[in-house]
């Protein structure tokens, strides 16, 4: 298992559309992906669980991931959630 703490660079933050391509990004990989925010740990393929989180920009998340890609799956979504372009 990988860990790594991020922070959300994308100045909207995580709203809908963020949300839905950090979804694209995370459901490219076979691992097993959750972030974590506080209390809260979602699968991070899961729209509607990423929703629940309601991340701004400028707040930490850990994000880990458990399998073949697990590496790659946190490099793609570091790099993902620290563009300051959130069309990348």
């Amino acid at each position: 298992m990988t860990k790594k703490p991020i922070t959300i660079k994308i100045p909207s933050g995580l709203e809908a559309r963020p949300v839905a391509l950090l979804v694209q990004v995370a459901s490219q990989y076979k691992s097993e992906i959750y972030v974590e925010f506080g209390e809260k740990k979602v699968n991070a393929k899961s729209i509607m669980g990423m929703m629940t989180l309601s991340l701004a920009a400028g707040e930490s998340v850990v994000v880990s991931a458990e399998g073949a890609d697990e590496k790659e799956a946190i490099s793609d979504i570091e790099r993902y959630l620290s563009a300051s372009d959130e069309k990348k």
